[in-house]
């Protein structure tokens, strides 16, 4: 079934049953819901595979990728998408997404294939945001958070909670909503997503959106910090500039939050 056949179910599901989060971002109830979204032309991989033999010059993951198997779709939408070992081309890059996401949206989510079908949609939404240049796929901000919402809930991917935060943080494609925000950002931190976990931190510490708790956004920026890519600067600024703020108690509290956490994650 294609997602966008049961879109509209799926976004009164997501957007009212978002689980409530403490200040910290902790969950306080229950589970994530459900929601979908795309299109791609129906049966194409199937004409295409009675079509061309497996001696055609299609390469065996282009033959597999045609064949419906999700996991040759997204190496080759991530290729180019990137660029990598072949010209990039993001309108194809986002076809191979779609393939993924239209047939794989009702998917258990804990099959095997799940977390690659959530990215899928991650991938799809930020397309969605920003639109691909002279294009059919065009600027839609209220299609990319259906995309995040959908992997958010119903995939529980980590990734597309921190994207739908931000969404909601900032007001892009839905109504500003800091209490959603924080709810899903709160989700994403905790899974590990550690731009969630930098974002959390900086609210928490400066108390923006949310009661001010010094200690624990100083734990959180601390955890992000030392899991950002060299060119996340935004969130080194953001740590440093923390520590030089925070009371010798403020740095206290936060190693012993920061101990906890790490032996939870153990246990």
């Amino acid at each position: 079934m294609r997602i966008s056949d049961h879109i509209a179910i799926g976004l009164v599901v997501g957007v009212f049953a978002a689980p409530a989060f403490a200040f910290e971002g902790t969950a306080v109830t229950g589970a994530d819901a459900a929601l979908p979204v795309v299109s791609a032309t129906p049966n194409a991989a199937a004409a295409l595979k009675k079509a061309i033999p497996p001696t055609s010059a299609l390469t065996s993951l282009q033959y597999a990728a045609e064949g419906g198997h999700p996991v040759a779709q997204w190496k080759l939408g991530q290729m180019y998408a990137n660029g990598d070992g072949v010209t990039q081309d993001n309108l194809r890059a986002f076809d191979y997404f779609s393939k993924i996401a239209n047939a794989h949206a009702e998917d258990n989510p804990s099959a095997p294939q799940a977390s690659i079908v959530a990215n899928a949609f991650v991938a799809l939404g930020r397309y969605y945001l920003d639109g691909i240049p002279n294009t059919r796929v065009k600027s839609d901000p209220e299609r990319a958070r259906e995309m995040f919402s959908y992997a958010a809930s119903y995939f529980g991917n980590a990734e597309a909670q921190y994207n739908l935060a931000r969404l909601y943080l900032d007001g892009v494609g839905i109504p500003r909503d800091p209490k959603y925000g924080v709810r899903w950002l709160g989700l994403a931190a905790q899974k590990g997503q550690h731009q969630a976990q930098a974002l959390l931190g900086q609210m928490l510490f400066n108390g923006v959106n949310l009661q001010r708790q010094a200690a624990r956004g100083l734990m959180w920026l601390t955890l992000a910090r030392d899991s950002a890519a060299t060119d996340e600067t935004w969130i080194k600024e953001s740590y440093n500039a923390a520590l030089s703020k925070a009371s010798e108690n403020d740095r206290a509290m936060a190693l012993q939050m920061l101990e906890r956490w790490v032996q939870g994650r153990r246990d």
